[in-house]
């Protein structure tokens, strides 16, 4: 078994041999995948050693102290927070092989084709077709999706389609990873309350998918998206901050830098809110050393809805606190980021945004659902379509 010695001599031998001030980020990227640095939990040969994943920060801070280039974490994150990890669990050897290296160097930007017009919360009623076609065992896809992050600079995409109308909602879909420069595969863009269009719509006309790049077995796609799920969960609730990382800081730095905006009221609740940050921080903390023994639960459920309840009150009182200033929003293009930035922005922007993440990564009302049936045990609610055809369902 690797250890945290070892891990560090490897680093630094390979800093020795590709010194980051005279390496191509490219380069070193690359070789840095290929030495198994790039997530040493993973196999050797696909970026890892093998290796415990809490030894990953043993590896991250040798390269920080010398100024390594990182592979841009935030611009990638749908592919490293949840096409990466599906697919390996999932994927044949040669889809990993395929797959893994261009995600985590950052040469191929990864998109999520799962929530529908029809389907959003209840996921699993999508209606997105694949069907069977000819000898050569291709899928014909037609359908939409929609809310779709990163697609316009997406190269693939992770997506679930209905492949047996039959069947009961859940056990009638099927994962595939979708070449978004394929014919059939239009973008739309998606114009939110900020004026941006960070998100979009995408259209899916007889787009053709070898049964090469299937991800799992045929009906079985909605336990492949679970995984996908509860990553996606972890890596949105659970970001590893400093103290005072996130929403909290700029409210912080208001209040230490502008007295005269100052009240007893909003000092009381910039206190609790500042604890509940750091309390939140902790935890991530926390769940972050409990995935080092194993794959995410529904516990990121549970971060995933702080998160969004304390960015959405943390944005609220910070335009309250810059009164006149707070209504001020001077960001209303048209533009298609490809980056959300919290905390680069103003405060109109961040209170407008953050009324999104109380939907995205799953609604709220869902993941309070998967908190009291998987964590705390309770009931589950009555659900009377669970063995009715997916063909039968009201719509």
């Amino acid at each position: 078994m690797t250890g945290a010695a070892e891990l560090r001599s490897r680093t630094r031998e390979f800093l020795a041999a590709h010194p980051p001030a005279t390496t191509g980020r490219s380069e070193f990227l690359g070789a840095r995948f290929d030495a198994g640095l790039a997530w040493v939990h993973y196999p050797a040969g696909l970026g890892g050693l093998d290796a415990a994943r809490s030894l990953q920060a043993v590896v991250d801070a040798e390269l920080e102290a010398a100024g390594a280039p990182d592979n841009d974490p935030r611009r990638i994150g749908i592919g490293l927070g949840m096409a990466a990890p599906t697919i390996l669990a999932y994927g044949t050897e040669e889809q990993k092989r395929r797959f893994l290296r261009p995600l985590w160097i950052g040469e191929e930007v990864w998109c999520q084709l799962f929530s529908e017009p029809g389907a959003g919360s209840d996921l699993a009623a999508l209606g997105t077709r694949a069907v069977r076609d000819g000898a050569d065992g291709d899928w014909v896809v037609n359908g939409q999706k929609v809310w779709t992050s990163s697609a316009h600079i997406a190269r693939w995409a992770i997506l679930i389609a209905r492949t047996d109308p039959e069947a009961p909602k859940h056990r009638g879909i099927t994962y595939f990873l979708c070449d978004m420069t394929d014919p059939g595969v239009e973008v739309r863009p998606l114009r939110q309350i900020t004026g941006e269009a960070e998100f979009n719509e995408v259209f899916l006309s007889d787009v053709r998918i070898p049964d090469a790049r299937r991800l799992g077995p045929v009906g079985e796609g909605w336990k492949v998206a679970q995984t996908t799920l509860m990553n996606e969960r972890v890596s949105i609730g659970g970001m590893r901050l400093p103290r005072e990382g996130g929403m909290i800081g700029p409210v912080a730095r208001t209040w230490r830098e502008r007295p005269e905006l100052r009240t007893h009221d909003l000092h009381q609740r910039l206190l609790t809110l500042w604890v509940e940050a750091e309390v939140a921080r902790l935890t991530g903390e926390r769940l972050r050393q409990q995935l080092a023994a194993g794959q995410p639960g529904p516990e990121g459920s549970g971060m995933k809805l702080g998160f969004a309840r304390l960015n959405q009150e943390i944005s609220g009182l910070e335009v309250e606190l810059r009164g006149e200033e707070g209504l001020l929003y001077d960001d209303w293009t048209m533009r298609r980021p490809e980056l959300v930035d919290f905390t680069g922005r103003d405060a109109g922007y961040r209170y407008l945004r953050s009324k999104g993440n109380s939907i995205e990564g799953g609604t709220s009302e869902v993941l309070l659902n998967i908190v009291a049936e998987r964590v705390l045990g309770l009931p589950a609610e009555p659900r009377n379509d669970k063995d009715v055809p997916w063909k039968d369902l009201a719509r």
